[in-house]
């Protein structure tokens, strides 16, 4: 049988056997778990003494204890977490490999045709580590969307979690966190009940920030709110005082409502302050909502909050006080947005010099504004469709993800897709700033359904994350390091398996000044360890 189809063939089983069996267990037996056996081939392979060494780098000599195996000597294949190795030596009671050039930490196994055996655990080394200065081991217990680095150092942590580095157990971190420079917590924002529903993304604006997501409440706010509000710097909402509607034999009064009035009606994924402070949202909302609070009831009896809707699908702009900014893509015939894309869409937004103020949407569409466009388009600051960015016919299937480095001025676009432009592009492509494919960048095959996250970092090195298992046939579940040619960058994927889905990686140092990278998202393993949404790791 050939390498590659025995590969596939076991990769399900690694994976969960990866999960089951690791250094902190080495105590433990485990009972076989998979449907395949060597027992009737007389094989077997000790899973919990482990290879010696159990660590080491490509083209180290490792001992495994195991029987059986002589018989099947010139029918052999030997793995390090599915990777074909050579075999040194085989004797009734070890076997004797090398670590191939692209082993990755996990598993090992034998297989005789279609019939597999397991072993123990093994590390390989490379340049990428779990980073040990990292103070924040618990992470957090779900989802991490965005970090706002503060003037001062600090940090402001948002996304979907409930506790965060164990320090929400007794009052709960709802999906927003203040840290130090160091990610430790801290305990002076005053956020109280936090938001009941998802954060997605925060900015700074007017001294203030500007939440958004997916939410209704926040603290002891629980209406009047439709997912975005402002908070004070301490971290509580931001309100203002109305004197509602009296009838002439009623006291005046005064009640506090949210003084950004202004949101959408359904989830908002991302804000973007232009340098006039106004606001830029895009997300899956059809439209906009602000709300009046000194109207009467319709018997005049007492005062009500009247919700005023506008149609605005997919994205618009706000000015600084929350109101519909009706210049921005707007059609004043009609009272409405423009018809944006016909089908989902995200946005990420131009804060660098070269194209400061545009905006790229993507996602599954096939027109925008009515103008036939396929699943990637750029507007103008002015929201206007820029026709200076020219894709093409562009992905032909769902983008997942783009993200922009403003020092090599390329995109990083991935998803679903097999071509663009008509050329064969699987997965992955990296796009010159007028939109056409940068060839020199050439993405090899993946075995899997796709590839969810990609970032180029500026030393022209790019992060990918997704649902795959091999790369050019080389075994790489999940995560991986490319080179700027699209090939494995030697050295830093020797990493096990990864399981979950990443939102950003952020260029940043270790404390004891490591280059490294803060992986968030939705995070449950890295390099066979258990992790929770937010990591540190280094590249060394």
């Amino acid at each position: 049988m050939k390498i590659r189809q025995i590969k596939k063939s076991i990769l399900g089983a690694l994976l969960l056997l990866m999960t089951l069996v690791s250094c902190k267990k080495a105590a433990e037996q485990f009972s076989e778990p998979y449907p395949v056996s060597t027992g009737g081939l007389g094989i077997k392979m000790d899973r919990v003494k482990p290879a010696q060494p159990a660590v080491g780098g490509p083209g180290t000599e490792v001992t495994v204890v195991a029987t059986g195996m002589l018989p099947y000597k010139d029918r052999l294949v030997f793995m390090f977490n599915g990777e074909k190795a050579e075999i040194l030596e085989i004797t009734d009671s070890y076997i004797k490999v090398k670590v191939p050039e692209f082993a990755s930490t996990g598993v090992l196994s034998a297989a005789v045709g279609d019939v597999i055996t397991f072993g123990p655990s093994f590390k390989v080394n490379g340049l990428i580590n779990l980073d040990p200065t990292f103070k924040v081991p618990y992470g957090a217990n779900a989802g991490v969307s965005q970090i706002l680095d503060l003037l001062d150092g600090r940090h402001l942590i948002v996304g979907a979690f409930t506790n965060y580095n164990n320090k929400g157990l007794i009052r709960p971190i709802n999906r927003i966190v203040s840290t130090f420079s160091d990610f430790s917590f801290d305990a002076s924002l005053r956020s109280g009940k936090g938001a009941n529903g998802m954060i997605s993304s925060i900015l700074e604006h007017n001294d203030k920030y500007l939440i958004a997501g997916s939410y209704s409440g926040y603290d002891q706010r629980i209406d009047n709110i439709s997912n975005i509000t402002m908070l004070n710097k301490n971290g509580s909402i931001d309100t203002m005082g109305i004197h509602p509607f009296r009838r002439p034999d009623q006291k005046d009064t005064i009640k506090y409502y949210p003084r950004f009035n202004g949101g959408a009606d359904k989830y908002i994924a991302k804000v973007y302050r232009q340098p006039d402070h106004k606001i830029v949202l895009s997300g899956a909302f059809d439209f906009f909502i602000s709300r009046r609070y000194d109207q009467p009831n319709r018997r005049k009896e007492k005062d009500s909050v009247i919700l005023d809707s506008i149609r605005m699908p997919q994205i618009m702009r706000l000015n600084a006080d929350g109101s519909l900014d009706k210049t921005y893509r707007f059609n004043v015939a009609l009272n409405e947005g423009l018809k944006a894309a016909n089908g989902p869409s995200q946005a990420i937004f131009h804060t660098d010099a070269k194209h400061q103020g545009k905006v790229l949407l993507f996602g599954r569409f096939s027109t925008f504004d009515g103008k036939a466009v396929r699943n990637i388009i750029r507007l103008n600051p002015d929201g206007t469709i820029d026709e200076t960015f020219n894709p093409g016919t562009g992905p032909d299937n769902s983008v997942f993800s783009v993200t922009y480095n403003s020092t090599l001025d390329r995109y990083v676009v991935c998803g679903g897709f097999r071509t663009y432009n008509g050329k064969p592009c699987e997965f992955l492509a990296l796009l010159k700033p007028d939109g056409s494919l940068d060839e020199q960048f050439t993405a090899k095959k993946f075995n899997g359904p796709e590839v969810s996250f990609a970032k180029l970092l500026d030393d022209g090195l790019m992060v990918v994350s997704g649902y795959f298992n091999t790369y050019n046939g080389v075994s790489r579940n999940g995560f991986m390091i490319l080179n700027s040619k699209g090939e494995l960058a030697p050295g830093y994927n020797a990493t096990g398996s990864f399981n979950g889905s990443l939102i950003d990686a952020i260029e940043t140092r270790s404390d004891d000044n490591k280059r490294a990278l803060l992986l968030i998202g939705y995070i449950r393993t890295f390099n066979n360890e258990p992790v929770n949404n937010i990591i540190r790791i280094t590249l060394e």
